[in-house]
């Protein structure tokens, strides 16, 4: 059994652990991430003021939810910040990380064109939403890549009763920036969560056409790789960074971070 207790250190505590380690381990941390935290811009925001504290640099790995955790899975980061609850849940359960945080969180979002062939403006929740688009067979663009997003896309598909299939589902197998890309061009319909959406400029014919359903809610959470799995990881200064963005200058950072004056991601879990 893996005993992943004492990994659990207080911001105190990892970050005195820091100042014990030699200048090479002090250099930088790895963390591998979802796509919309570097897309929307967060990570440009809140790493300099973290470095500037803690004099840890972080390298971001950009991935699509379930492609981070794989990452953390064989040992190749130190951390993973994503949002796919039930994944980071079952993550921490097969002894891959000590424990999932709750970080902050903001919404998904169904966008499309403008003209709204599908109706859904007027759809009662994310459910009709999805309906509406399958019964118009109206293009889609999903990301299709085991990502935060999709997960939570299928998810939708599954409690309308739907699996996706035919010529105006386009699966593109990429990040969030990329398929708006897709959708803006075909024009098609798509899930985002909010952020990358707020951040996205390439937007074409693309608008806003429903947002608000409970279903929508899009929660991050944050894992120190287990360091008795892969004893290479730096648990000490991964742990500092997770104390660090959870503690009252992380979330007030997170909180600072806006597009158009509009706030992108709300600190904590709800």
């Amino acid at each position: 059994m893996i005993h992943t207790r004492r990994f659990i250190l207080s911001a105190a505590s990892g970050l005195a652990l820091i100042a014990t380690l030699p200048a090479a381990a002090q250099e930088f941390i790895t963390v591998a991430s979802t796509t919309s935290t570097e897309n929307s811009g967060l990570f440009g925001h809140i790493l300099p003021l973290f470095q500037e504290e803690t004099g840890i640099a972080v390298r971001v790995v950009s991935q699509g939810t379930g492609q981070a955790l794989e990452t953390g899975r064989r040992g190749d980061a130190d951390v993973v910040f994503v949002h796919a609850r039930a994944q980071e849940e079952a993550f921490v359960a097969d002894g891959y990380g000590v424990q999932r945080v709750d970080v902050m969180y903001n919404d998904f979002v169904l966008v499309g064109p403008g003209d709204d062939p599908a109706g859904l403006r007027d759809a009662a929740d994310a459910r009709a939403a999805m309906a509406a688009i399958a019964g118009a067979g109206a293009a889609f663009a999903s990301r299709g890549d085991d990502s935060g997003t999709h997960v939570a896309e299928m998810a939708l598909w599954a409690a309308a009763g739907l699996a996706p299939a035919g010529g105006w589902y386009l699966a593109t197998g990429s990040g969030m920036g990329a398929t708006l890309n897709t959708a803006a061009q075909v024009p098609a319909y798509a899930l985002t969560d909010r952020g990358t959406w707020l951040s996205f400029e390439n937007r074409g014919d693309l608008e806003l056409v429903f947002e608000g359903d409970p279903m929508l809610f899009n929660p991050y959470g944050i894992i120190l790789v287990n360091p008795e799995r892969h004893p290479h990881v730096k648990a000490a200064p991964g742990q500092a960074f997770i104390d660090w963005i959870i503690s009252d200058a992380g979330q007030a950072a997170i909180a600072s971070f806006t597009v158009g004056g509009e706030q992108l991601f709300f600190p904590g879990a709800d």
